[in-house]
């Protein structure tokens, strides 16, 4: 199916849109109690795009059998158990009308067994079923959108047993949407049936030169796009690192439990990315706390790529349950530092991952030497230091001895910090004890020697 750009279909949404009434409705904020960690899974939109040519592509055409080879997979090759247990529709699953009561409806012949039968497939083999809309007229593929339908489509996803909606934001009105998304929000609370709410709200916004209220989104939705759609390509993966890291004072303080800064899909396994770039997104999605969501077809994806999406030391720095996103804190020639403040803590410390990024193509490695201090890492006991890919341990780092890592081309090196809670003294030991639960923890990113760091360091 040939479709029209994008952004044109998201601009003409201010000629299409229908005036929605508010219905007296008094929208009240999230919380779900739900993606206290970043949701993982699966999402379609990236690989398969809106392939619906089932006669002359059945085997990667958007229907009912692939999603179902897909949740299959998951399941039999180890990625449900690493925290995989998502899967997603997303655009070109509809039928090009509502059915004679307004209700949303599949494409009969792509999904002949219906989306309640698709939903429960996957509950039965212990896996969350997501849906995709969007809030327009009609989604971003032309397919019908919920404006006009919000309570009604609401209550179809929970009589599906959907657990997780991505709301798109073609063919509407960004002004519009600071009351669309939390309305929807207060809808699909309504029903009882807890689902997680994905959200392209303020990236609509942004296009359209509007300040997004983060307020108002991290009280409605339990992740949001706030950039641009990634592409299968390293040049999209740096792009949406630069934006994380050139916005991050204004973007990171919205993340944390139930609330996510979401920056798109995992691409890794597919065609635009080499082996040390695949390491890279995955190494950065990891320190911005961003869910998890591959989008690569799994039955033909080579060894090394789902090893790298099956890295359970890299997923555990993704999950863990500060949910404190990270922030680039040294950027200089090419080469980037990135730090994420994660469990355990000692004695008012955070451990940390620290990803070290080569942007530089000069086709070899670089050295990248520092301290930990020069990091802010100062805790007087030290560090354990663990290479995340390579499985390396580096034994116990203290603050001022100096830390080498060499880093390749487009490539990265993520390694885990995890402060000591016991160092001995003579013959003996003095224990570090664990701060009482009321101590407010220090500021992870408030230390002057980053800033220090920033000046000073040449690579």
């Amino acid at each position: 199916m040939k479709m029209g750009n994008k952004e044109e279909r998201r601009m003409t949404g201010a000629v299409l849109w229908v005036l929605v009434g508010v219905m007296g409705v008094g929208v009240r904020g999230l919380e779900n109690g739900l993606a206290r960690t970043p949701p993982m899974g699966w999402l379609a939109w990236q690989r398969f795009r809106c392939n619906t040519d089932c006669v002359n592509d059945p085997h990667n055409c958007i229907s009912e059998s692939l999603f179902m080879q897909m949740a299959d997979i998951i399941v039999n090759q180890g990625y449900q158990e690493l925290g995989y247990d998502i899967i997603s529709l997303d655009d070109c699953w509809l039928a090009r009308n509502r059915d004679s009561h307004g209700r949303l409806q599949a494409d009969p012949h792509r999904f002949p067994s219906g989306i309640a039968a698709l939903s429960d497939y996957m509950h039965k083999r212990g896996l969350k079923f997501g849906i995709y809309e969007d809030y327009g007229n009609f989604t971003c593929a032309g397919y019908p959108g919920i404006l006009g339908y919000l309570q009604i489509d609401a209550q179809t996803f929970a009589e599906w047993g959907v657990d997780y909606v991505k709301l798109d934001g073609c063919y509407s009105h960004p002004v519009d949407m600071d009351q669309g998304y939390p309305e929807f929000g207060y809808y699909l609370n309504k029903t009882g049936r807890p689902m997680v709410y994905s959200c392209s709200w303020p990236f609509y916004q942004i296009l359209s030169h509007i300040q997004p209220n983060y307020t108002s989104i991290i009280n409605t939705c339990n992740l949001w796009r706030n950039f641009d759609d990634i592409q299968d390509s390293w040049e999209s993966v740096q792009r949406i690192i630069d934006y994380y890291g050139d916005n991050q004072d204004e973007i990171v303080p919205n993340a944390g439990p139930g609330h996510w800064n979401d920056p798109d899909m995992l691409i890794i396994g597919n065609f635009g990315l080499s082996y040390e770039q695949s390491k890279s997104q995955m190494a950065m999605w990891a320190i911005f706390a961003a869910p998890l969501l591959m989008s690569v077809d799994l039955r033909t994806i080579r060894p090394e790529y789902r090893a790298i999406l099956q890295n359970q030391a890299v997923i555990a720095v993704n999950q863990d349950s500060l949910g404190i996103q990270g922030k680039r804190i040294y950027k200089d020639k090419g080469i980037e530092i990135w730090a994420r403040p994660i469990t355990p803590v000692t004695q008012g410390h955070y451990s940390y991952a620290i990803a070290f990024l080569n942007r530089r193509t000069d086709g070899t490695p670089s050295e990248v030497s520092v301290t930990l201090r020069e990091l802010g890492l100062a805790f007087p006991g030290g560090y354990a230091i663990t290479d995340l890919f390579d499985g390396v341990h580096y034994g116990t780092v203290l603050p001022d001895k100096r830390f080498k890592v060499d880093v390749n081309p487009s490539g990265v090196v993520l390694v885990r910090c995890e402060v000591i809670k016991s160092i001995g003294f003579g013959g003996g030991r003095a224990q570090f004890r664990e701060p009482p639960p009321q101590r407010t923890l220090r500021n992870p990113f408030q230390n002057q020697l980053f800033n220090n760091f920033r000046q000073q360091r040449h690579f």
